[in-house]
């Protein structure tokens, strides 16, 4: 084969693989430029995954802290200065209305009576004397004896010494009284749940028992035990279940085993500003004194709650300048804004009182950029993802779910 021939195929083989080659690229540019367009129009529809609501139970419990207290609690002080003679009734002691706690020995109140006592003979005297004056000179007015003035002196010194024997058994009246205090005894019938004096220790009326430091505190305190009171904080945005006739469970640390029930009292009808809760009032039956005053208690509330209403998971809420809203889909899969009244909030889930209703697909942790009208795909969650939602809103710190 001539040479020029040889060269001439070569070149042409060389052609052709370029050609060939170019081509490919070609045909795989516009291939990459169809899978990139195709990629971006699925990317520009973002894929959400939707939940629906789910009614709310029949009924809403929590489980809050709360605290006991005896139905009467009364702290006592001393209504005598003087130091204490001796004690009668130590911690836990039942008492009855008038029993001896304890006597104050008080010197300087006995002599002051003493005193008192003396003042009033003097002025009974006095008054006496002075009835006697005047009674004669009266008489002596009569007959013209003597002036009218002179009788009407002896009149005045006669109420003059009335008014001050009054005045002087007033005061005996009033050292009798407080000598009396000198007895410290029971206001009524219960038990002893605090005792802060010894023998010898100084006590101040209308104070306690004076301690080193100079403060002073309640010679006894005395509780009535036979029913108990409950406290428990109520979160506002469960104070509409707090009614008559309302019932709650209670458990306290010493008797884990054992149920109390505590009906509904009252309520403060008032929001502490800073805890946003409100104080309500339990009583608790306690005849056989199981319950002490100060005890901690774990105290479950159940009621009825409103018909109506839809539970949502928290994520699913959306928050702009229009105000609380869920963003649903409907049956061409386009995404929609929905305003909602917000009910109890928790951190998983969350209570709709209007905007949902069941047939709507709700997105759930819609995306940040989703906007009014666009298009969304709808995924679906793997097996496990989304669990099924709990029977009912509540905050995970202060509730418990009803089974």
């Amino acid at each position: 084969m001539p040479r020029s021939l040889k060269a001439r195929l070569a070149l042409v083989l060389v052609l052709c693989v370029i050609v060939g080659d170019i081509g490919y690229l070609l045909v795989q540019r516009a291939r990459n430029t169809i899978h990139i367009r195709r990629d971006a129009a699925y990317a520009s529809v973002p894929d959400v995954a939707v939940v629906e609501p789910k009614p709310a139970p029949p009924t809403v419990s929590m489980t809050l802290p709360g605290t006991l207290s005896a139905w009467y609690e009364a702290p006592i002080y001393a209504q005598a200065s003087g130091y204490v003679k001796m004690w009668y009734k130590d911690y836990g002691a039942n008492v009855k209305t008038g029993d001896i706690l304890a006597e104050i020995n008080s010197p300087r109140l006995d002599a002051e009576y003493a005193q008192a006592q003396a003042d009033l003979k003097v002025l009974q005297a006095k008054f006496g004397l002075a009835a006697i004056t005047a009674n004669r000179w009266r008489a002596m007015g009569q007959s013209q004896a003597v002036s009218g003035q002179s009788v009407s002196v002896q009149n005045a010194n006669e109420q003059a010494a009335h008014a001050e024997l009054e005045a002087a058994q007033h005061k005996v009246d009033a050292y009798t009284a407080q000598i009396r205090f000198k007895t410290v005894v029971a206001p009524f019938d219960g038990v002893v749940i605090a005792r802060n004096i010894n023998v010898g220790d100084y006590v101040g009326a209308g104070s306690g028992n004076m301690n080193a430091n100079g403060t002073t505190s309640e010679l006894f305190m005395v509780a009535d035990t036979h029913a108990m009171r409950l406290f428990v904080s109520v979160p506002e945005t469960f104070s509409s279940i707090l009614k008559p006739g309302l019932l709650a469970k209670v458990v306290v640390p010493q008797f884990p085993n054992t149920t109390f029930t505590a009906k509904f009292l009252t309520i403060a009808k008032g929001f502490d500003p800073n805890t946003r809760t409100v104080v309500t009032e339990f009583t608790i039956d306690n005849p056989d004194q199981k319950l002490w005053p100060g005890s901690f208690a774990s105290v479950t509330i159940t009621a009825p709650a409103d018909k109506g209403i839809y539970t949502v998971p928290t994520g699913t809420l959306v928050f702009q300048e229009h105000g609380m809203q869920v963003a649903t889909v409907d049956g061409q899969d386009i995404a929609h804004f929905h305003n909602i009244t917000v009910g109890r909030m928790s951190d998983s889930y969350t209570e709709v009182d209007a905007g949902v209703t069941p047939a709507d697909r709700i997105i759930n942790n819609p995306p940040a950029d989703l906007l009014e009208g666009q298009k969304v795909r709808i995924a679906s969650p793997a097996t496990g993802y989304l669990s099924t939602p709990p029977a009912t809103a509540t905050d995970t710190t202060t509730t418990e779910e009803d089974e």
